[in-house]
């Protein structure tokens, strides 16, 4: 293809360019390499139906309190502090199993039902005591009203009063012998044939997560028979990178997502930063609780969370990212006069790049007009009319 026939193609593009309303704005006069007097391109011109039709937008340059989003990955785990493993006090055979893995139980719910002879001895001792206590007793009142009656010397009552404090004494620890071995009123009031039954309840409400209980064998305080976990908080335990930790602190919300529900949000916190930094991925593990009403987060479930730190006091220049652009290098910012006509392209320097807004260090100041929208058709149009002053 000849020379005259790009040139050709170039001038007829241009002059469709210029017949839409939009042109390379120059007026300063140069010379190329021939040194032939050419209209150098310094902005864009566009109309208002122009910057319609091409998406251009035209914003304010202001100050805003910038917020930077911490984000970080981990995984969800069982709140430690809502775990119960289920074991009797004292050893007994198992003849009953009263719950199943997956099952949610309930504070006080009785798991497993077991025979033990230490629980018998127990509530034989404590009956004993009561016996004990309720002869002391009428041994007391009797002795008393003999000496009203000047019967017996005032001493036997004494000795039949400390006879009856010791007795109380023993009952009283009889009874919380049993209390803590988890006796029931059945073993302290019941007949021979249950005396030696001992219920196993649940601690905590929530769900059993692991089950060992089988009838048949022997348990003792040793052996876990049942897990129960609460999962109506959760913990997400992530890995914090170094350059972010003096913006993370205890108390600080967090906000959390799962694949399982990517568009559920949930609402947690910081509740723990470990002091040693991990040397290999110089990462510090962070957990954040998280209330878990519905049971939606699991246990090992990957999880993603967003930390907002307090917005600075300082207030400084943001702009979309969308409305910088890169031309020869450098990064550049649309801007407008008054009239919003007229585009010129203005070298910035970046700061900080937080949620889609970047901090304007230099080159924009606050209440200058700027593309907000549209860099990109301006920076095409720029280009366009470089071209076409290259070609004259």
């Amino acid at each position: 293809m000849s020379i005259g026939v790009i040139l050709a193609m170039i001038l007829g593009g241009g002059y469709f360019y210029l017949s839409s309303g939009q042109k390379s704005g120059g007026g300063v006069k140069t010379e190329d390499r021939m040194g032939h007097k050419v209209e150098k391109s310094e902005g864009i011109i566009m109309n208002v139906q122009g910057q319609k039709e091409n998406g251009v937008l035209v914003a304010v340059a202001k100050r805003q309190r910038f917020t930077e989003i911490i984000k970080a990955t981990g995984k969800v785990e069982a709140n430690a502090d809502r775990i119960a493993h289920v074991s009797p006090r004292i050893s007994g055979n198992i003849v009953s199993v009263q719950a199943s893995l997956g099952d949610r139980v309930i504070t006080g719910q009785t798991l497993v039902i077991l025979k033990s002879l230490e629980m018998a001895d127990a509530a034989n001792r404590f009956r004993l005591s009561k016996t004990k206590l309720d002869l002391a007793q009428a041994n007391m009142t009797r002795i008393r009203s003999l000496v009203e009656k000047k019967i017996v010397a005032r001493k036997e009552l004494i000795q039949a009063e400390s006879d009856y404090k010791i007795t109380q004494t023993e009952l009283q620890n009889d009874k919380e012998r049993l209390s803590l071995y988890g006796a029931s009123k059945s073993n302290l009031n019941g007949s021979s044939h249950n005396k030696t039954s001992l219920m196993v309840p649940a601690p905590i409400s929530g769900t059993i997560t692991e089950k060992h209980a089988i009838v048949g064998e022997l348990s003792d305080p040793s052996k876990s028979l049942f897990t129960v976990v609460d999962l109506s908080s959760v913990w997400v335990v992530v890995d914090i990178y170094e350059k972010d930790l003096s913006k993370v602190h205890k108390g600080q919300t967090a906000t959390v997502t799962v694949d399982a529900y990517p568009d559920v949000k949930l609402s947690g916190r910081v509740t723990y930063l470990a002091d040693v930094l991990d040397a290999s991925t110089r990462t510090l593990k962070a957990r954040v609780e998280v209330a878990n009403p519905h049971r939606k987060l699991k246990p090992e479930m990957f999880a993603r969370i967003e930390l907002t730190p307090p917005a600075s006091a300082a207030m400084t220049l943001a702009v979309p990212e969308d409305a910088v652009q890169e031309i020869d290098g450098k990064k550049i910012i649309f801007v407008t006069n008054e009239n919003q006509k007229e585009f010129r392209a203005e070298a910035v320097e970046l700061g900080r790049s937080v949620g889609g807004m970047v901090e304007i260090l230099s080159g924009l100041k606050e209440g200058n007009r700027y593309a907000e929208k549209g860099s990109f058709i301006l920076k095409s149009e720029l280009k366009k009319g470089e071209l076409l002053g290259g070609a004259e």
